[in-house]
């Protein structure tokens, strides 16, 4: 029986590799270079799911995912909390005050960069994290290293020359969403929910403060409200919102009303369960 499919942006050994594993292991993981290509694989039916980084504890959101998911029609079904370990590697036999260039994804560099400071280190910004222990076990320099998990040293033959180098050490957590073409039923009654949204605000006055008003009057608790650019329209902010709840509850459906009526658009991402780790 063929495996189902889940995607990942990066190379194996990667944290979304990793996070494929813990949460998906009877799918078979494939790798895709882009965030994009994750996202048109899963909208055109090659992955089942896509397993994507929606923001981390320590370094905040990864910019780019709020412009996807209004972009691709895909629906979040899922979402994980995911402990981030960062780990200095570099080729056998050199050592940490050899370290000159540290290479990683901007992400990892951000988590660890109040460490790095202490090292002293130059620090290139590279696609993934495995990618950079892919390059460094490929350069064979002695004065680079990689920021990278365990895993993505193992596969490429690197040594673990500082384990756990990121600035908030074990507080260190990524939420991952899972995207998937269909949207997947889930029961407030069960366990508690999750409805996720983009909007658009009217240019109207108090805009903003009246379309949130409604969670307020209503009873519905806001896990979290972000502002954003989406490209190219740099005079018009959006907004990625995630509430408690599920929109068929009468309470969310009247705090979605009156979110709708001061708005220009509204686009549900998800309803999903939420992660044990949230509450």
């Amino acid at each position: 029986m063929t495996k189902k499919i889940i995607a990942f942006q990066g190379t194996f050994g990667a944290n979304s590799n990793l996070a494929c594993q813990k949460f998906y292991g009877d799918f078979e993981a494939k790798d895709f270079p882009t965030f994009s290509d994750v996202f048109a694989a899963v909208e055109n039916g090659e992955a089942e799911f896509g397993m994507i980084p929606l923001e981390n504890s320590y370094a905040g959101r990864v910019s780019e995912i709020h412009n996807l998911l209004q972009k691709y029609r895909v629906s979040i079904v899922a979402e994980h909390f995911f402990p981030i370990s960062h780990n200095l590697a570099a080729i056998k036999g050199a050592r940490l005050e050899e370290i000159k260039e540290v290479l990683s994804h901007p992400q990892a560099l951000m988590q660890c960069q109040n460490n790095l400071r202490q090292l002293k280190t130059k620090i290139v910004e590279f696609s993934n994290t495995a990618e950079a222990a892919k390059f460094i076990a490929a350069n064979g320099e002695k004065n680079k290293a990689a920021i990278c998990s365990k895993m993505a040293a193992d596969l490429y033959g690197l040594e673990i020359i500082k384990e756990n180098l990121q600035d908030s050490g074990g507080d260190n957590v990524t939420v991952f969403v899972v995207i998937s073409k269909d949207s997947k039923e889930v029961d407030p009654k069960i366990a508690p929910v999750i409805t996720a949204l983009l909007f658009t605000i009217r240019n109207i006055p108090g805009a903003l403060y009246k379309a949130l008003g409604g969670f307020a009057t209503n009873g519905v608790s806001l896990v979290k409200l972000e502002s954003y650019i989406p490209s190219g329209l740099s005079k018009e902010a959006q907004f990625f919102i995630s509430i408690e709840g599920h929109p068929n509850q009468k309470h969310v459906s009247l705090a979605l009303e009156e979110l709708g009526f001061f708005s220009k658009n509204v686009k549900l991402l998800g309803v999903y369960y939420a992660d044990k780790m949230r509450f």
